[in-house]
């Protein structure tokens, strides 16, 4: 299932720099031509006959995530800043899942001095997805910009205080624009998608063509040489642990239950130490993931590539999640530290990504 995204680096101000991100969205094989069109217009900087092919599908598959991603993108890079916050603003409300809508808009509204509603913005980000390392990263810069506007603020009202100056050259010095810095494209797919093309105004140079090994010289057979002795064969790989097993049936059942919305069963599947992201209370996380879950109609988590490690009464499993809810498809890789408490195997910190 190809999934999608782009990144675009447009300087904000001549002291921040932020990322403007499209979704990485799961797509139906169905589609794939649509987006593999759309697509193509974009990288080739064709942005008028892609918005059109964009409108063209969208008046039929209103709702349609990636397609009004693009179109959010698209109006983006034509300089419809107020029409890109609304088409992002509209996904956060039906998809509150993503991440990435909260975070174009945290980048459009920076670009118009509006920081807190960029900070708010990135923080919605962050909940919905505390491993985001770009909205992590964008907020860092948007609490010093904001710092520099305080910083400002106060040696207007006090000019002779001696400690606000070096703090406010440090931030600015930070964030001094590189004159040898251009905005830069490129792409970047979700973890097992295939790459696609940068998006930017013009058709992107051809990457460079990476140079083949040199082939090794073929070394000239000795004369009556007597036949080398067979290698011997590689060991087999060794069986999971009882211990692996037993995580692995762990991490099953928790995607089991997350998937039949069996909330007991999902969130006894977290330890009592288990550490909530973004900072939540236990409960006030318990409550947000129960609206989560019980209000869709249809969840199905799949789970593959599961590598498992286990440390005494501590364990990790590594794996690539397939999460579909409704009209939702997403594909992430995931996480989840392990221990052993009693003769059961619990949660104790998830993280998404890597």
């Amino acid at each position: 299932m190809p999934t999608q995204s782009f990144f675009i680096r447009k300087p904000l101000s001549a002291a921040l720099r932020m990322l403007v991100v499209a979704a990485a969205l799961s797509v139906s094989v169905a589609h794939a031509d649509d987006y593999a069109d759309v697509s193509r217009l974009m990288r080739a900087g064709q942005l008028p006959e892609a918005l059109a092919k964009v409108d063209q599908y969208l008046a039929t598959k209103p709702r349609d995530p990636q397609m009004r991603f693009f179109k959010g993108v698209i109006q983006t890079e034509t300089g419809k800043t107020n029409e890109a916050i609304a088409t992002f603003t509209k996904i956060t409300e039906d998809y509150p899942e993503l991440p990435e809508p909260y975070n174009n808009m945290a980048v459009l509204y920076a670009g118009q001095s509006q920081f807190d509603k960029a900070r708010a913005a990135l923080e919605m980000a962050i909940r919905t997805n505390p491993s985001y390392a770009t909205a992590h990263e964008n907020l860092g810069d948007v609490y010093a910009r904001l710092a520099s506007q305080a910083y400002s603020k106060a040696l207007q009202l006090d000019g002779g205080n001696a400690a606000v100056p070096p703090k406010l050259a440090l931030i600015r010095n930070l964030f001094s624009a590189d004159p040898k810095a251009q905005p830069q494209a490129a792409a970047k797919p979700a973890a097992g998608a295939q790459a696609s093309g940068p998006v930017t105004a013009a058709a992107p140079a051809p990457a460079p063509a990476a140079k083949p090994a040199p082939a090794a010289p073929a070394a000239a057979a000795p004369a009556a040489t007597p036949a080398a002795p067979a290698a011997p064969a590689a060991p087999a790989t060794p069986a999971a642990t009882g211990a692996e097993k037993e995580v692995e049936a762990a991490v099953k059942g928790w995607a089991q239950a997350w998937s039949n919305k069996d909330m007991s069963g999902y969130l006894g599947s977290y330890g009592p130490n288990f550490d909530p992201p973004g900072k939540q209370a236990r409960k006030a996380w318990e409550e947000d993931r129960r609206a989560r879950i019980v209000g869709k109609s249809k969840i199905n988590v799949k789970l593959s590539s599961l590598a498992i490690s286990v440390q005494g009464a501590k364990a990790t499993a590594r794996f690539k999640q397939d999460y579909s809810a409704d009209s939702l498809n997403i594909s992430s890789r995931k996480t989840l530290d392990l221990a052993k408490v009693g003769d059961r195997w619990v949660i104790v910190k998830e993280s998404t990504g890597g």
